[in-house]
């Protein structure tokens, strides 16, 4: 059944014009009055709904009953990622979307590729909450993770409390990391758990000293060197399968 966010209040028996990004997906999928589809907010749950009138730039839905389903993983998980170039980002964060990622920060460093500010990381940052948005829609996720505008890997360290809270892990995956990553916790922390990825070039010695002095443990994903849209990939299938996220 087609699912679509609408980001506003939602309540059974409410009749409601559809958004014009979900007017056109509506039309796109050739939907007609009588169809069923679902709705979500992005607040927790979704609403069964019946559309009752569809015309060439319009469309209207009744609400008809609110489902209490949640298929959020058992652990927050924010995933700091170092810009990718190309369509990359665009991809890591759809997926990480399905594979239970909470909250994205999309980072600048000195190796980066691509450098974003001012007007053009607004609409990059706008463009990503919409993959975000399409791919809960495709996934059942009804809560929407949160993207965070594009930031200086210092100034986002510099944000952050130099000592973890209780109960949180900081991942940084690093090539030269002694420590592997079945080393980690077979049981999800009861705190955040954040991991850091660098851009196709990786991070710098002095970027790698100032994320583990802000509590960061430095992890090895085997002999093998991945590319930036394969590491966090791997370590969030593989945190989903051991941790119960799936």
């Amino acid at each position: 059944m087609p699912r679509f966010f609408v980001g506003t209040p939602l309540q059974p028996e409410d009749v409601l014009p559809l958004p014009d990004d979900v007017v056109r997906h509506v039309l796109v999928l050739r939907l007609q009055p009588g169809d069923s589809i679902v709705l979500f907010n992005g607040e927790g749950g979704e609403y069964s709904a019946e559309l009752v009138e569809v015309e060439r730039r319009s469309a209207t839905v009744k609400i008809r009953e609110f489902r209490d389903i949640e298929v959020e993983a058992p652990y927050r998980l924010t995933l700091a990622q170092g810009i990718a170039g190309g369509d990359k980002m665009d991809w890591l964060i759809e997926k990480a979307v399905e594979l239970g990622a909470s909250s994205f920060v999309p980072l600048t460093t000195t190796r980066s590729v691509v450098r974003l500010s001012g007007d053009r990381a607004q609409r990059r940052h706008a463009h990503w909450q919409g993959i975000v948005r399409a791919s809960c829609e495709q996934c059942g996720r009804n809560r929407l993770p949160e993207v965070m505008p594009v930031r200086e890997i210092a100034t986002w360290l510099g944000s952050m409390p130099r000592t973890p809270e209780e109960g949180d892990l900081r991942i940084l995956l690093s090539p030269r990391a002694s420590i592997s990553f079945s080393a980690l916790p077979s049981e999800p922390p009861k705190g955040r758990v954040t991991v850091l990825v660098g851009p196709e070039g990786g991070f710098s010695a002095t970027e790698e000293a100032a994320a583990a002095a802000h509590g960061f443990t430095a992890v090895g994903l085997g002999p093998r060197v991945m590319r930036t849209e394969t590491a966090g990939i791997a370590v969030l299938s593989a945190l989903a399968a051991g941790w119960g996220g799936w």
